[in-house]
């Protein structure tokens, strides 16, 4: 069974998360076939791309299954320079995006959900970044894009407060740009159709005068990134996290 799954229908390319067993959580593998599905999808005719996942999540981030492998720094390095390029493709996408959330998005997962164009939410869905837990920073152009929607100050607050808001708290905040009490996948595809009817070429002419403007930013937080996970990886809070994680207990850090 694929990890991704991708469709093209009436000019629009439907890209779905699928590990729905373990609400899409990526792994390697996941990300080197959304990797492989992106590329394939940046050379079709379609105009709008939709992402989202199967089942009763949008992704809950990254594995906590690969973190055994991430002591390797071989293995470490592949699967975050992996996150970039998936990122990176996402944001530079010559296509209007729309990311459909429901249920969690949360860390790397809430990351790709807002490289879109426009954000789409489920009223009850849950969005975090949530790498706090775990002793870890934010991954995936997180503190980028994240700084682009709240600003600097509540972006911080908002990676700091292992926190997790829903749908319309995500609207207040700016976080989301849509919120639905319908299916989300429906309400986007609606909303696809109503793009369909605009002029996506003037519209994808500013999206790409703004975003090429950002990219070495972007670029630069990414391998900022790189570099902050693997010093964190290391550190006492980290594995406490992860242990605390794994035998669903409160972690306790002491900030080492």
């Amino acid at each position: 069974m694929s990890t991704v799954i991708y469709e093209s229908k009436n000019n629009v390319s439907y890209i779905y998360l699928n590990r729905p067993e373990r609400y899409n959580a990526l792994n390697k593998q996941m990300l080197e076939d959304l990797l492989f599905v992106l590329e394939d999808v940046e050379k079709n005719e379609d105009r709008v791309i939709i992402l989202a996942g199967k089942g009763n999540a949008f992704c809950a981030g990254g594995d906590i299954g690969m973190m055994e492998d991430f002591a390797e720094k071989k293995f470490f390095d592949e699967v975050m320079n992996l996150i970039g390029k998936v990122a990176l493709k996402l944001y530079m996408m010559p296509k209007i995006v729309v990311s459909a959330i429901q249920g969690s998005a949360a860390g790397l997962g809430l990351s790709l959900a807002l490289t879109a164009d426009y954000v789409v939410a489920q009223k009850e869905a849950k969005l975090g970044m949530l790498f706090i837990g775990i002793g870890l920073a934010p991954d995936g152009g997180g503190h980028f894009l994240l700084k682009e929607r709240l600003g600097t100050q509540m972006a911080k607050q908002f990676i700091w407060g292992l926190k997790q808001v829903d749908g319309a708290q995500a609207k207040s905040m700016g976080l989301v740009d849509m919120v639905t009490e319908e299916s989300v996948g429906e309400y986007a595809a609606k909303f696809a159709t109503k793009l369909m009817t605009t002029p996506l070429k003037a519209m994808l002419k500013t999206k790409m005068l703004y975003h090429s403007k950002n990219k070495e930013e972007l670029v630069n937080y990414l391998n900022e990134e790189h570099k902050i996970q693997w010093e964190l990886k290391n550190t006492k809070d980290h594995k406490e996290g992860v242990q605390a994680f794994l035998e669903k207990r409160k972690p306790h850090f002491k900030g080492n």
